[in-house]
């Protein structure tokens, strides 16, 4: 099995158009930027992971992936388990959720991909499948739309055949968010579903004020209304209002899934595949949501959610976003709201070298 060894890695930085900052309740991004992994084997494959950097720390995350590249030289590449041990024990020093829990899973993720390839087999076909398609969910609905932009987005998304869309709240004030939540319910009727996002940005009484204020337009769930360890205010909000709450993609480990559940203040699991770890944490915190009957939409991810969400039996959906289309050989295809995991090896899709700067490891 020497061909199955890692023989190196490299790091690359790639950036998708972003013709004006968008913001929601928390933050203002400037760029829709990665980092991109590959992962070489002493037989030649390569596989790769990508992790959505934005503007964010850019020297921190390289650093990270500096401390690994030597300690995963000579694993195979089938020794996810392995590794992913070999890093936990490590990072523990400094802290195992965070950072340096972002560089793990991007190994995790491109090994699973070289495995893949090497067999010739995707990575859910490798793992079993449960099902043959994902629903997915526009994204995005951010803040700093205009009215008019927001409409034009929620539109496009109906118009593709999309049976849900997400928009932005947290606004200074809520009757800008109630404004247009009304105005998205008005244009998209009662056939598509319409869920809200804080991204954290909200106090209790705010998050309580507006779900009510929000009952007669049928929101399917309210994500991150406040902090997301903030437990017991998801607990009085679910109580107070009945609403249908979604958390997870902050989330380094599944203590906050555990949390919720159990205060039957969460209804919907959402983690997001880079900070829970890699594919192994992300099936077994689905498996632990399943354990308290909930269901799982992950974060972000769709690439490689889909093909994940295909493996097990409680996964509702997926978010949809395009931002590495223009980047990679084998956009996923969308069809009337859903999407099917990648028949081609691995993950089914590289990044294209014409849109990749490297980033050096060694200086």
């Amino acid at each position: 099995m020497k061909d199955l060894r890692i023989r190196n890695i490299r790091l690359y930085r790639a950036q998708t158009e972003l013709k004006k900052p968008i913001s929601d309740a928390t933050h203002q991004l400037t760029e829709i930027s990665f980092v991109i992994l590959r992962l070489q084997l002493e037989n030649g494959v390569v596989g790769e992971s990508y992790l959505l950097s934005f503007q964010y720390s850019p020297h921190a995350i390289i650093g990270a992936f500096k401390d690994v590249k030597e300690i995963i030289h000579g694993y195979k590449t089938n020794e996810t388990g392995t590794v992913y041990t070999k890093l936990e024990s490590l990072a523990e020093y400094f802290g195992n959720p965070g950072l340096l829990r972002w560089a793990q899973a991007a190994v995790n993720i491109a090994m699973w991909d070289a495995w893949g390839k090497h067999l010739g087999l995707p990575v859910h076909e490798i793992l079993g499948v449960h099902r043959e398609k994902v629903s997915l969910y526009g994204s995005g609905g951010w803040i700093s739309y205009t009215l008019d932009e927001l409409i034009d987005e929620v539109s496009g998304y109906a118009a593709s055949g999309f049976k849900a869309v997400k928009i932005k709240v947290g606004s200074p004030k809520i009757s800008t968010d109630l404004e247009r939540l009304k105005k998205v319910r008005e244009v998209l009727g009662d056939e598509i579903d319409i869920m809200m996002d804080a991204n954290q940005g909200m106090d209790l009484p705010m998050a309580i004020k507006l779900a009510k204020a929000a009952r007669n337009l049928n929101i399917q769930w309210f994500e991150e209304p406040v902090h997301h360890q903030n437990f017991q205010a998801y607990e009085i909000l679910k109580n107070q209002t009945g609403i249908s709450l979604a958390m997870g993609e902050r989330e380094f480990d599944t203590l906050p899934l555990r949390e919720l559940a159990t205060r039957n203040a969460l209804d919907i699991w959402q983690p997001d595949i880079l900070r829970i770890g890699g594919v192994e944490a992300w099936r077994e915190s689905a498996a632990l949501a399943k354990s308290f009957h909930l269901p799982v939409l992950p974060h972000y991810y769709k690439n490689y959610d889909v093909p994940l969400l295909c493996t097990i039996s409680n996964g509702i959906g997926a978010e949809s976003f395009d931002w590495i289309d223009p980047l990679i050989d084998n956009p996923m295809k969308v069809e009337k709201g859903y999407a099917r995991p990648h028949a081609q090896p691995g993950w089914g899709f590289n990044f294209l070298d014409e849109h990749l700067t490297e980033i050096r490891l060694d200086t």
